[in-house]
């Protein structure tokens, strides 16, 4: 089968050397050789102040929730990985979930201000497949109401905004902190793996103090800590893949582009924040019904290729999440029976296609062809 996403292997011969450098040195983690050159030339490449690499994506949520001393609850996405909301209720927090614009697939800024209490603490977007939230009004909310805000930029890896002077800077750099994932499947990896990325010194120690059990010295604790640190091999395989990193955007931008001129026609696409960059992390379109999106996946499994319904199901509708509030912009309850509505229809119909750097040509065609034969938009079945 031809999977939605696929590991980038970068050169062996590379990735050997830097190997023969760790077992050369014994040393294998807290904050080693390796690491360091990845934190600088990720701050470099990103043009972010400080970037602090961690064990996981989910890791880097937890700790930015604990550095910025959440508490109560959270205004966040239904529309997301699961990731998203677990990491608030592991810690204690009360997702409030506010729902999303239906073309951008991002948290709504409408949605978020009726949603506010005295409990909340903080805002929780999310880049959806890598695009920019709309930031600056977030930003004027969290202002209004003095609320932190964490984005959960998973997948913006690259990813570029115009800035109020015009030119074009890191999304990476808006909110208290943005967090990324360096997972496997990700357009810039470490096998496993993620990052803190914040404009404010202090908190950036507070962060490394948090990842390392608050530890400060050989005999001296400061605060309360855990294990959050990415290891040796995991940096060797970053600095390799980030050796390649141009490359491997033109090859997913190529694939991208196929879709976007064979399908616009016959598919709805996401809506891009306009004045911003696309890193082609993922390429989802969004089907007539769910009924067509079913009937599609099985045409496309039946050629052997297998895409993703990504985000699905929408996450106000876990039932183990039973602290979690359901939010509108007519107010927010606890009912779980009344859903967000928009991320719920955008759940089911959306479906996310192969993409990665050295997928065949031939088979992005056949994909095409198979999704032209099949769907027809805003026409009768």
């Amino acid at each position: 089968m031809i999977p939605v996403t696929k590991a980038y292997l970068p050169n062996k011969e590379k990735f050997q050397a830097y190997v023969d450098q760790i077992f050369d040195s014994g040393w294998l983690t807290n904050k080693s050789t390796l690491l360091n050159q990845l934190e600088i030339r990720l701050a470099k490449h990103l043009g972010v102040k400080n970037i602090i690499c961690v064990a996981n994506g989910s890791l880097a949520l937890q700790v930015a929730y604990k550095a910025l001393s959440l508490k109560g609850e959270v205004i966040t996405t239904p529309f997301s990985f699961p990731a998203t909301v677990s990491t608030q209720v592991w810690e204690g927090l009360t997702p409030v979930f506010a729902d999303i614009d239906p073309i951008s697939f991002n948290l709504a800024p409408e949605n978020i201000e009726p949603l506010i209490t005295s409990r909340t603490s903080a805002i929780v977007p999310v880049h959806v497949y890598g695009n920019p939230c709309e930031v600056d009004s977030i930003q004027a909310i969290a202002d209004k109401y003095q609320l932190k805000v964490i984005y959960d930029a998973a997948h913006a890896f690259g990813t570029l905004i115009k800035g109020v002077e015009g030119s074009h800077q890191s999304v990476l750099k808006y909110g208290d902190i943005s967090t990324i994932s360096f997972h496997a499947t990700k357009l810039f990896h470490t096998v496993e793996g993620g990052a803190i990325v914040t404009n404010d010194d202090s908190l950036a120690n507070k962060v490394r103090l948090l990842i390392n059990f608050g530890i400060t010295g050989k005999s001296t604790i400061q605060s309360l800590g855990i294990n959050a640190k990415m290891n040796e091999f995991e940096a060797a395989m970053g600095l390799c893949v980030l050796d390649e990193i141009e490359n491997i955007s033109d090859m997913r931008s190529k694939v991208w582009q196929k879709y976007q001129h064979g399908l616009n026609d016959v598919v709805e696409m996401q809506a891009w924040h306009p004045g911003s960059s696309n890193n082609c992390a993922y390429a989802p379109v969004l089907l007539k019904s769910e009924q067509q999106l079913l009937e599609l996946v099985d045409k496309l499994n039946h050629i052997g290729v297998s895409p993703r319904r990504y985000f699905y199901p929408s996450l106000d509708t876990l039932d183990f999440l039973p602290n979690a509030s359901i939010g509108s912009k007519d107010g927010w309850h606890n009912d779980q029976k009344a859903l967000c509505t928009v991320s719920n229809d955008i759940a089911r119909r959306i479906l996310c296609l192969p993409i990665y750097p050295d997928i065949d040509d031939q088979i992005v065609d056949l994909i095409i062809a198979t999704i032209r034969k099949n769907t027809q938009l805003g026409k009768e079945e």
